[in-house]
């Protein structure tokens, strides 16, 4: 049996003593459920800091971008652009609405979109470019710009990682670079995730943001039109961070109680799972598009009023990867200037990227992030329901049998953060 301590990057990483608290309260108030103040509170406080004009909040990214697929009124069958190495929570949306998901490769630098292989892809049927911002790290967004304005592309900025991240746009007839904005506010619409093992987290839940009028009032409208997930369905979520931080990964070890208990929670449906077994085969759950009950609400403002601790964190532990693995053999994030990362995730690349991941977590019990052991995650996806063909997009392909995420979230200690750095530094 192996006796040390459970190092986890996505098992609801961004709890703490007061988030558990907090939805061990609610849990008991079930009035407050889908009733409150807690959701316009939130969508004022979004607005707020990213300095647009519309927020609101679903029950998911996912939701979120369905959403906006349907504000934007895109022609039947119309083709989005978007790039591989990626979630099928962002292509399922796609296809939800009547759309064909056109893949384009990702950089290996920066692991977002291939500005020259989008250029290659787009068509007379293209119609939207959804730009994600990988693990946290802005993507080439003056390039972005430029092609959209160039092919009359809606631009929509996939935030599910990267809440807080900045880039900083060079003026064409300036020197030096124009002042920082945050990503979300480049697009004509955006959307953020909340997601168990995001930036905040809420266990689920979402916000899709415009300074569109007429998008603003069709996505206002839609939130109504969605109404709210059903009581077991909250009851689920706030029962997520209750379990995981005083029953199962307390047991996690003895003799696998905790393992065990969280694979029971999940096939019993006592928890649900971060992506269904539907929306692997490109089905849509009847949970989406919902809009965000009152109790996630509350659960997503105690997480954003602890934004900034958690990006001084985040960027502190990156600092450490970059020097404590300066000298090994993975190869690390490249800086950029304009960009400033969210590092929901420090992603590291190497030869043995898979078998580091298993024995990290069969021998060390450090479960680190596997986005992305395949083009589209989770492994168990099937392309073909996602219209992927093999060989579209070769660095995606190659990225995602060399790449592993080392966790950056609130909960790694320094002793945590000791025993990951020396496991890593005993590969070759």
């Amino acid at each position: 049996m192996n006796y040390f301590k459970p190092i986890s990057i996505s098992l609801s990483p961004n709890v703490e003593k007061d988030d558990a608290e907090l939805a061990l309260n609610l849990i008991i108030r079930p009035w407050l459920w889908k009733r409150g103040n807690a959701i316009k509170k939130l969508e004022g406080e979004f607005k707020e800091y990213l300095g647009v004009k519309y927020a609101f909040s679903f029950n998911s990214g996912r939701s979120s971008l369905y959403a906006i697929l349907k504000a934007i009124k895109l022609p039947a069958a119309s083709d989005v652009l978007l790039q591989a190495f990626t979630c099928n929570a962002s292509i399922n949306p796609i296809l939800w609405a009547g759309l064909n998901p056109i893949y384009v490769d990702c950089n290996a630098n920066d692991y977002n979109i291939d500005i020259e292989d989008l250029k290659t892809k787009i068509t007379p049927r293209s119609k939207a470019l959804m730009v994600q911002h990988t693990f946290g790290l802005p993507a080439n967004i003056d390039e972005v710009l430029k092609i959209c304005k160039d092919y009359n592309l809606t631009l929509i900025e996939d935030c599910a990682h990267s809440l807080g991240a900045e880039y900083t746009i060079k003026p064409a007839s300036a020197q030096g670079f124009g002042g920082a904005k945050k990503v979300g506010t480049f697009g004509k619409v955006a959307f953020f995730s909340f997601s168990r093992d995001k930036i905040i987290s809420s266990v689920y839940g979402g916000m899709a943001v415009t300074n569109d009028d007429q998008l603003g009032k069709k996505l206002e409208e839609l939130q109504k039109e969605f109404g709210q997930p059903s009581r077991f369905w909250i009851f689920q979520q706030l029962l997520h961070p209750i379990l995981l931080r005083y029953v199962i990964l307390p047991i996690y070890n003895f003799f696998d109680i905790g393992k065990v208990m969280l694979v029971f929670s999940q096939i019993t449906h006592i928890l649900s799972k971060a992506v269904s077994w539907k929306e692997k085969r490109g089905k849509r759950p009847d949970y989406f598009p919902k809009a965000l009950p009152n109790a996630l609400g509350i659960l997503a403002l105690n997480q954003f009023s602890k934004l900034e601790k958690f990006q001084v964190q985040r960027e502190n532990l990156a600092k450490q990867y970059c020097t404590e693995l300066a000298n090994t053999k993975f190869r690390l994030p490249i800086q950029f200037l304009e960009r400033k990362s969210a590092w929901l995730r420090f992603t590291v690349q190497h030869k043995d990227s898979h078998a580091i991941l298993y024995e990290a977590w069969h021998k060390q019990n450090i479960l680190l992030g596997d986005w992305y052991t395949t083009v589209i995650a989770p492994f168990d996806t099937n392309l073909n329901d996602m219209r992927y063909k093999k060989g579209t997009c070769p660095t995606a392909e190659m990225l995602a049998k060399q790449t592993l995420n080392l966790p950056t979230h609130i909960n790694i200690s320094k002793q945590d953060f000791g025993r990951i750095v020396d496991f890593l530094k005993k590969w070759k």
